[in-house]
């Protein structure tokens, strides 16, 4: 079992920075995660990007501060993922794919070429993500779904193929 010390709360985070200048926000809550990236940003901390050995990311693709490629996670050329991304355990994104702030890619999930991700969006288990597709910001996409079609902002889609629930 992992075991992390606790040495402050939130609120006192500045008085770390002269030891600590980096900063990991490691919640799964997608719009809470980027809020404390922004506020830790604001101190002065630098947000590392933390990638799993066992990840591989394309020297073509960009990851932006604050994001995780969990181990066996793969990033293929020219795909771009945002601030405080999670691209979990076995999950793909695909070449040139667009993945928004925050986004989280669960295990297993795989983005197809070209497709674009919103922010704060929640691609759930296994789901598969068609190339060429859009899906809105704050979207949730169930485990196992299929997207095979463009989906706008603020909805849930499950189901193979995915319909908005």
């Amino acid at each position: 079992m992992l075991e992390w010390r606790v040495i402050g709360k939130d609120a006192e985070a500045k008085r770390f920075l002269a030891d600590y200048p980096e900063a990991f926000v490691a919640i799964g809550d997608n719009r809470l995660r980027l809020d404390l990236m922004a506020t830790l940003e604001r101190i002065g901390f630098r947000l590392p990007t933390i990638a799993h050995p066992m990840s591989w990311v394309s020297p073509s693709a960009r990851v932006g501060p604050g994001s995780v490629l969990v181990a066996g996670s793969v990033v293929n050329a020219d795909a771009t993922l945002g601030r405080g991304c999670i691209v979990n355990t076995g999950a793909t994104v695909d070449h040139d794919c667009s993945i928004g702030d925050g986004a989280h890619i669960s295990p297993g999930a795989h983005v197809g070429g070209n497709a674009v991700i919103g922010a704060r969006t929640w691609i759930g288990i296994g789901a598969v993500i068609r190339h060429g597709v859009k899906i809105g910001t704050d979207v949730v996409i169930g485990a196992g779904a299929a997207v095979v079609a463009d989906l706008p902002d603020h909805v849930q889609a499950m189901g193979v193929p995915a319909r908005v629930s």
